[in-house]
């Protein structure tokens, strides 16, 4: 080892080592500082093995971090590398999803905010379990670099206002290697994990205002609204203790969001919304993510105090008018991008229900997993992913359905992994002879007072 701490037990001296300090988290003991930042410190560096840290993420997952753990894990992700330069008078502002089937708003949200004068220096990751990664979707578009140095991600926000790429070499580079960890482990669920990962990236984005979509239903990490809150608590309490003004939305993923799943599918869907089209809910979503932001910064278009209401009209004029559009084609022309480049779909294949009556749930997992047998997820870490594969969904909870209607179209030109998917979704959808009540999309929990 590199360097070594040592510790009391029963008055004896002993050397921590990765294997004492695993087993004391298994066993549900509080780790010290010391012993979280000796583990990621070591981890960033390749002196600590995947199989220890492994270990470590599953004792994590079981036992649980309380908040001094949790802050401690986060300020040692951000410690293992440096930190984004401000590079403007503007103000500075992130959203994060903790990820959803379908959530593609980030593709919409990091432009639209750079049409009101914001700075948008958005660090995204990749797919983790079901949900896919906004950088797998952006990689659709031929050419799209995900991999900007810090001094061409600074020069993007500079002239443009917005970014989205991968973390850099040196920005928290222990949560790159731990987030593909957790992909092929089973621990992407732990909210210790899921807010030191998150926070420590947009902590070292040097924020002004953060907003968190955290999502809760079959379509997420975390299947219960209990759960969601817990999450949204955890995330809110890191980012305020970092002077970052934070407010946090739970969103119900019992079905995708939209009606694209897929990564080619869904940046088509995302430039829909962008020419005024697409799905309602993706829209309002984004616009309701984005008016939090200039509200905790208090920033309209000409830079003066505004209120929720009008944040909200000032973002869709923007969508209307095309601006988001020539912003988003800015962005991505500046990433290598060629939008010109039309995106290849899988062939389409119907799916029709087999007898009539309400659209009662949809099982997330199962329709995820759907995606992923086609090649369109991950299951082992960097594994190369088919952006053309995907599921269009054409009908949403509580809709009346037909025997023989199309509930979804398959977007695949493998029929041995679209028949596998076909049996993932063929349990995935139930259909109900009673009328099903319909949730909102969206409810507060906790924001910046």
């Amino acid at each position: 080892m590199s360097r070594a701490f040592e510790y009391s037990t029963n008055g004896m001296e002993r050397t921590l080592i990765p294997a004492v300090i695993i087993s004391k988290k298994r066993d549900g003991e509080k780790l010290s500082g010391a012993e979280i930042d000796y583990m990621v410190s070591e981890y960033a560096r390749g002196s600590l093995p995947d199989y220890q840290m492994s270990a470590l993420a599953m004792a994590i997952f079981l036992k649980g971090m309380d908040s001094e753990e949790i802050a401690q894990m986060t300020d040692a992700m951000i410690a293992s590398g440096g930190r984004l330069k401000r590079v403007s008078e503007r103000p500075r502002v992130d959203k994060h999803s903790t990820g959803g089937l379908g959530d593609k708003t980030s593709l919409i949200l990091a432009p639209m905010l750079a049409c009101c004068e914001l700075d948008v220096p958005m660090i995204s990751g990749r797919g983790l379990g079901i949900t896919g990664g906004t950088l797998d979707k952006l990689e659709a578009i031929e050419g799209y670099r995900c991999d900007l140095s810090e001094a061409q991600i600074e020069q993007q926000v500079r002239e443009i206002g917005c970014v989205i790429t991968g973390a850099t070499e040196s920005l928290v580079p222990a949560d790159r290697k731990l987030y593909g960890l957790r992909d092929v482990t089973g621990t992407v669920p732990s909210i210790a994990l899921i807010t030191s990962s998150i926070m420590s990236k947009k902590i070292a984005e040097t924020l002004d205002a953060l907003v968190l979509d955290v999502k809760w239903g079959s379509g997420a990490f975390l299947g219960t609204i209990e759960s969601g809150t817990a999450l949204a608590k955890s995330l809110w309490a890191n980012g305020e203790r970092a002077g970052i003004r934070t407010t946090a939305l739970l969103s119900d993923m019992n079905q995708p969001l939209g009606r694209m799943v897929g990564n080619a599918c869904e940046v088509e869907e995302s430039l829909a919304i962008m020419r005024g089209e697409g799905p309602r809910e993706v829209r309002e979503l984004t616009i309701e993510l984005a008016a939090r932001l200039m509200v905790e910064v208090g920033r309209s278009s000409a830079g003066d105090p505004i209120a929720l209401e009008n944040a909200r009209r000032v973002l869709a004029n923007h969508l209307d008018t095309g601006r988001v559009m020539e912003r988003f084609e800015r962005m991505v022309k500046k990433q290598g991008g060629r939008l010109e480049v039309a995106r290849r779909l899988g062939r389409s294949s119907e799916f029709v229900a087999e007898k009539s009556g309400w659209l009662g749930a949809i099982d997330g997992q199962k329709l995820g997993q759907a995606v992923i047998a086609m090649g369109g997820g991950r299951k082992v870490a960097g594994e190369k992913i088919d952006p053309s594969v995907g599921i269009e969904m054409l009908r949403r909870l509580g809709d009346r359905v037909e025997r023989g209607d199309v509930l979804l179209r398959v977007f695949c030109d493998d029929d041995a992994k679209k028949a596998a998917a076909i049996d993932f979704i063929r349990g995935s959808l139930q259909i109900v002879q009673e009328p099903v009540e319909t949730r909102p999309l969206w409810r507060e929990t906790f924001f910046h007072s």
